[in-house]
This record gives structure tokens, C-alpha cells and sequence, in this order.
């Protein structure tokens, strides 16, 4: 037993109590409070820091014992009094605790709180913050504790601890089935709408894309607009939340309100760009969306000759894409290019306002060095099972890392189990797995001294483009992702002798750099076991299949309308049609493009999507011949198609996208199928479907090239992609 020697004088009893408290040493403090309640039965106070002494202590029944004592033999008012001053003294100390970050030590305090007072919502409030901070929350919680009930039972409510806990949970634990129902609990206690959107955006944005949990994501959005039904902000997210989740309808609807509700000429171009989205995915809109896209196009040329520059970063943002569907209805690249040159440099100019104190201390580059490994840096948010991931898998591999320190920045890093994701981390020297802030990415590339950054995303990511206008790298290239971007920091643009055609610099702002076969090469694919048979399908074995499996931007009608076409001039032929889009509003415009063009409905047949890439290539292997898209040819599919073996028929353009196709076919030697106009585009189609034995005869020549190719030959292209980023590098030491 300790022996404290206790002073007479209450007041300093108190003092010397309190020191060893904050000291941490509670064994002599509560004595000191045992000596004060000797001397003072009467003052509640010593009994109340007492407990909490004890409690401190892990002594807990003793600590609720003295708390009964100094309760005992009082009036109902006096008790109700006494308790309301012990929870204070109890809530000072969990408030300390918390500023200390002592988390577990508050949560201790505050579940004692919550058996005396269990219906102090904001006590519960503070429970279920802790038990998030210290990662032990489950979700259960909003309803064990009857946080919810209480919420709905209009509770007086700390509205700025109940925003705080809002954000944590809606951060920590967004998929629990109980937060939509929190969440809806929240609104009727917000006196200041903007405060609780400010949170509920960027959270169900990062469920969407980083979770892949759109619908989620729309049903807790869409709760924003109880407190602001006009938001447009709500209702652009709201409207990609849709079509990311294939509710096309409601997608096309919420977009046609964003559009209503717009009054300047940005947010109009933003809407119309969200419902030229949702009317490219079901197809029975393309009359319209072609409609829509005109009118784009005159809002942004309103928007250039305007030539804001005065735009907020969230909104620069947005307008980096806006040009992005022209490619997919019009082969013209003179006036596709003009424009979204014209959009990139009015995104730069604004980036260039907001964001020049960052441009300036990145133009201060390190990066001089001649005799040293260069530092390669490749950004995008696809580095997973995603097409440019499958594609550029086979550069990273082979990459020479004597000579090249090769880095990878994965915006948006996906929360999922991704073996693609997880491998393209291993393979780079350095991987940042990134978010979705521009400046924290740039920011890291530029610590990094990263000597040229590569973008394998262009506009198909807006984040992308805002790190590119910042320029953290001297030496800026595109690749692979898109066609170029347009933003006047790229330097060059990554192609080839035959996907872009020999005038193409009249209308790139970026150096196009040509590599001397194929802008893309890889080793092969990875194949699985088929799910497709001609007998469930309900075909013939004698019958020609045809295939197109692309998503439903790509299906353009009048090469849709050709593909019909094709399918009635060769008998018993039938017609598979495959990819992501609406498959409701793809069968009726399919369906309704054979009656007009007097094909028999029951030769054409949908089939879903397959559970894998894998399996996909393995069931590609049912055709006989494959058709392409245009103005937006295939990519990734046409590389598939042409390892499958099987006969492509392509109808050449002028512009980057109706070009893939062709170069690839040229680099396995084939010339069969490339088609330069819509007439050959039908005659290529008819002639391998009747011919049985050219169709074999492109098939051996397609198995012969796995050999020979360039275009099967990752290693080769690495070596040609080194020696282009070595030259880039000198170019830039000799200027600098």
C-alpha cells in the first residue's frame, strides 16, 4: 500500500489531484479525491473525478460504485442535476483524450456515458467516430446504437460533429446497406445545404469509380437533391452515376434536366456532353445524338470565340472532354482536331491562371543530366484490366531497366481485387498509388524528377489532362489511350506510319513522333475456355458467322446499316452481336435496321457479356469474320480478333481513330478486308463470307504472323519505344 500524504487545505488537495491526473498518475490522484470526500462528503465533484480516476484505471465496477454513492439518498431533481455534472466531467475528459488522439481511452469514457445517458445522440455520435478512427467499425453500429431512430426522432443534434461523423462514415464504410439510410436521418437536421454536399460529392464519386459501385453511388447522391433539387453539380454526378451503371434511361432523363437548368455557356456544353453520352450507349438515339452533337459544337465555338479564362479548376476540369464523342460520328479530322486543339488551349490558359505558382516551380526542372538512367513515368488511371492495361503490359515488362527507370502513377487506384493492377505495381521501379487530386499526383511526379512523363489516358480522363497542362515533366508525350489531347505542354504524339495519314501534322499541335512499324505491339493473349457453341446459339454448323463486339458508341448506323447489308447478301449467314451498351435499346435498333433492310430478324442473335477477357477471346473464335466500326474502329478487339486468327473486315478513315484497325493489319502482312470506302466495306464483307477458302487463307496467314510480326513482338517495340524516348531526351538537353 502507497502512503500519501494528504494536505489539509481542500483547494490544494484539488491541485495536487489534478496534477498527478494529468501526469497519468491515477492511483495517487484518486486518493488525494478519497481524502477530499473525507473532508467533504457533501461536494459531488470528488466522487464524480473519483470514478473517472478508477475508470482510468480499469476499474470500472468501482468506478459506477462511487458514482451510485454519491447519488445515494437524493431527490429525483437533485439525481437528474448530478448526473447531467457527471457526464460533463466525463465529457471533458473523452474531449481531451480526443485531442490527444487517444481514441481507445475516449471510447472507454464515452460508453460509460452511454449507459447513463443511452439516448444522447451526440455522445452516440462521438462513439461511432471512434470506432472509425480506430478502424474497428463495422456499420452495425447505426443501428445498435439507435443512432438512426434518434436522428429521425428530431434530436437537438451538434450539426458540425454530426457532418463530421457523416464524412467519416461515408469514407470508411459507404457500402454498408445502413448509410443510405443515415445519411437520409442527416438531412433533416442541415441548416446549411452546401457544407453536407461538399461531402457527399467527392464521396459518392470515389464509390462510382474507385469501388465500382455506381448505383450506390446514385441512390446517396441523390439525396442531395432534397436539400437543392436544381443543383446542377448533383445532377451532372447523378447522371454519370446512371450510365456508369447502365440505367441509361435515367441517365438520359437527369442529363436532359441538367441541360434545362443551365443558363451559361459552360454548363450547357457540360450537359449536352453528358447526354450525347447516354444517347452513344443506346442506340436508338443516334439520329438524336448526332443532333446533340452539332449543337456541341456550336457551344464550344461560342465558348472559344468567348475565350474565358477566369474558369475554377472543377470546371476546366470538366471542359478538358467535352469534344469527346466527335471522333465517334464523324470521320473528319480537320475539324475534330481544330476544336479540341482549340478546348485544350483554353483549358491550358485557365490551368495557366489558377495554378501558376505550381507551373512556374515545375518549369524549374532538375532534370540535366546526360550520362544517366532517364526517368520514365507513365500516368493513367487504365494500369488494370482495362484495354490500354492489357496493351501495355508487354512494354512495361520488357523495359530495360539498366538504361530506363521506369515509373508508374495509377490515378484513381481501384479498391478491388485487380491481378492486373497488381501486377503492373510490382513491375515498375516505383509505383504511387493515387487518387483523384491532380496536384497530389503532379506533385509527386515532379519529387520524382521524372524526365518524361508518358499519358496513356488523353481526354478519356479529365484528371490526366489537368496534370498534363501542369507539366511536371520536361518532356511530354501521349500514347496508346486515346488520340492526342490537344494541351499545348504535350510535346509529342506517339503514332505510327499508318495510323495517321502523311498530312496529319497540318492538324496536331503536338510533334508527331512516328515509330518506324507500329505504334502498339504485344507478345500475345492470355485465351480461356469457350462459352459460345453454334448449337446453343441455335445455328447451323454450315452457317457463316459474323461477329462485332463493341461497346455502343462505336456503332455507328450507317456502318451498322453496311453490316445489315452484308448479312443479306450471303446466304445462311448469321449475324452475333455483342458489347457494353443498353441491350435493350441494341436489339431494337439492330432489329428495326434488318426490317428496313430485309434481313430476317431470327438471323441475327445478342449474346451477354463474358465473364472474362480471357473467355471473351475464347468465344471469339466462333466467327468466321469479324466486322468493325466506323468512324471509331476497334482496338484492343482488333488485336484479339487478329491473334484469334479470324478474317477483319475494316473500313478505313482519316482520322486516328478509323486507322487502328488498318495499321494493325498491315503489320501482320494482311491485306484482305481493308476496305477504303463504304463500297468496299460491303464487298470485303460478302466476298470472305461467301469464300470459304479465303477466309482459311487469311486465317494461315494471321497464324503464320505470330511469328514474324512486328505487331507480335513485344520486345522489338519496347526497344523501338526506347531508342524514340532516348531521342526525345537529346532533343531536349541540345535545346535546353
Amino acid at each position: 500500500m502507497i502512503s500519501v500524504q494528504i494536505p489539509t487545505d481542500i483547494t490544494l488537495s484539488e491541485q495536487q489531484a489534478q496534477q498527478y491526473f494529468i501526469k497519468g498518475n491515477y492511483n495517487y490522484a484518486a486518493r488525494y479525491y478519497e481524502q477530499a470526500i473525507e473532508v467533504e462528503p457533501e461536494v459531488k465533484t470528488h466522487y464524480w473525478n473519483l470514478g473517472l480516476m478508477l475508470l482510468l484505471q480499469e476499474q470500472e465496477a468501482e468506478a459506477q460504485m462511487i458514482w451510485m454513492l454519491g447519488m445515494a439518498e437524493g431527490e429525483v431533481q437533485q439525481v437528474e442535476q448530478w448526473t447531467v455534472d457527471l457526464l460533463e466531467v466525463l465529457e471533458t475528459e473523452a474531449e481531451r483524450r480526443e485531442t490527444l488522439t487517444d481514441y481507445s481511452v475516449s471510447w472507454a469514457i464515452r460508453q460509460h456515458m452511454r449507459e447513463i445517458s443511452p439516448t444522447d445522440v451526440n455522445n452516440l455520435l462521438y462513439l461511432i467516430y471512434l470506432a472509425i478512427q480506430l478502424e474497428t467499425f463495422t456499420g452495425e453500429e447505426l443501428n445498435s446504437l439507435g443512432v438512426i431512430e434518434l436522428l429521425q426522432s428530431e434530436k437537438i443534434v451538434d450539426v458540425q460533429l454530426l457532418l463530421q461523423v457523416f464524412e467519416s462514415i461515408i469514407n470508411f464504410a459507404p457500402l454498408h446497406h445502413s448509410v443510405l439510410e443515415f445519411t437520409e436521418a442527416c438531412l433533416g437536421h442541415i441548416c446549411e445545404p452546401k457544407s453536407f454536399i461538399n461531402i457527399l460529392i467527392p464521396a459518392t464519386v470515389k464509390i462510382a469509380q474507385s469501388m465500382w459501385e455506381p448505383q450506390i453511388a446514385a441512390h446517396l447522391i441523390k439525396l442531395g437533391l432534397t436539400l437543392e433539387p436544381k443543383n446542377l453539380e448533383i445532377l451532372r454526378h447523378l447522371t454519370a452515376f446512371y450510365l456508369k451503371a447502365g440505367d441509361y434511361t435515367q441517365g438520359i432523363e437527369t442529363a436532359k434536366l441538367c441541360y434545362s437548368l443551365s443558363t451559361t455557356l459552360l454548363d450547357q456544353t457540360f450537359a449536352t456532353h453528358l447526354l450525347q453520352r447516354g444517347l452513344m450507349d443506346a442506340p436508338g438515339y443516334w439520329q438524336e445524338a448526332c443532333g446533340v452533337l452539332q449543337e456541341q459544337e456550336d457551344l464550344l465555338k461560342s465558348l472559344i470565340a468567348e475565350h474565358p479564362t477566369n474558369i475554377v479548376a472543377a470546371r476546366v476540369l470538366r471542359l478538358f472532354n467535352t469534344n469527346y464523342f466527335a471522333p465517334y460520328l464523324q470521320d473528319d479530322p480537320y475539324k475534330n482536331r481544330q476544336i479540341q486543339n482549340e478546348v485544350a488551349q483554353l483549358c491550358q490558359l485557365n490551368v495557366q491562371e489558377y495554378a501558376n505558382e505550381i507551373i512556374q516551380k515545375y518549369k524549374q526542372s532538375n532534370s540535366q543530366k546526360i550520362n544517366k538512367s532517364i526517368k520514365i513515368g507513365y500516368l493513367s488511371h487504365c494500369l488494370s484490366r482495362h484495354s490500354v492495361g492489357w496493351l501495355a503490359r508487354w512494354l512495361i515488362q520488357h523495359h530495360n531497366h539498366d538504361k530506363f527507370d521506369i515509373h508508374g502513377y495509377f490515378i484513381n487506384y481501384k479498391q478491388r481485387n485487380d491481378t492486373l493492377q497488381e501486377w503492373y505495381v510490382h513491375q515498375f521501379n516505383q509505383a504511387y498509388k493515387g487518387g483523384i487530386y491532380s496536384e497530389d499526383i503532379a506533385e509527386q511526379i515532379y519529387q520524382d524528377k521524372i524526365d518524361i512523363l508518358i499519358d496513356l489516358d488523353s481526354i478519356t480522363l479529365d484528371i490526366t489532362c489537368e496534370i498534363m497542362a501542369l507539366k511536371p515533366a520536361p518532356v511530354q508525350a501521349t500514347w496508346l489511350g486515346w488520340d492526342a489531347s490537344g494541351i499545348p505542354t504535350v510535346d509529342y504524339f506517339i503514332a505510327d506510319p499508318y495510323v495517321l495519314p502523311d498530312n496529319a501534322q497540318e492538324y496536331y499541335i503536338e510533334k508527331i513522333w512516328r515509330l518506324p512499324q507500329t505504334y502498339i505491339a504485344v507478345d500475345g493473349f492470355e485465351v480461356g475456355v469457350p462459352t459460345l457453341r453454334r448449337d446453343s446459339l441455335d445455328i447451323p454448323n454450315d452457317a457463316v458467322i459474323y461477329l462485332s463486339a463493341q461497346r455502343g458508341f462505336k456503332r455507328h448506323p450507317d456502318t451498322a446499316r453496311s453490316q445489315m447489308k452484308i448479312i443479306k447478301e450471303v446466304p445462311n449467314s448469321y449475324f452475333l452481336i455483342k458489347g457494353l451498351a443498353d441491350s435493350e435499346a441494341v436489339q431494337k435498333f439492330f432489329m428495326q435496321l434488318a426490317e428496313e433492310e430485309g434481313v430476317e430478324c431470327s438471323r441475327l442473335r445478342f449474346v451477354p457479356q463474358d465473364s472474362s477477357e480471357a473467355v471473351h477471346r475464347a468465344n471469339l473464335a466462333i466467327a468466321d469474320v469479324v466486322l468493325d466500326t466506323f468512324p471509331y474502329n476497334g482496338a484492343t478487339t482488333t488485336l484479339e480478333t487478329l491473334w484469334m486468327g479470324i478474317p477483319l473486315v475494316t473500313r478505313v478513315g482519316q482520322q486516328f481513330a478509323a486507322r487502328n484497325s488498318y495499321t494493325m493489319m498491315m503489320n501482320v502482312g494482311v491485306t484482305e478486308g481493308i476496305a477504303w470506302t463504304d463500297e468496299e466495306y460491303l464487298e470485303w464483307g460478302v466476298r470472305l463470307g461467301k469464300n470459304e477458302a479465303l477466309r482459311q487463307q487469311v486465317a494461315l496467314k494471321l497464324k503464320a504472323s505470330r511469328q514474324t510480326s512486328p505487331l507480335w513482338n513485344g520486345k522489338k517495340f519496347t526497344r523501338e519505344m526506347e531508342k524514340a524516348y532516348q531521342q526525345m531526351w537529346q532533343r531536349y538537353i541540345e535545346k535546353k
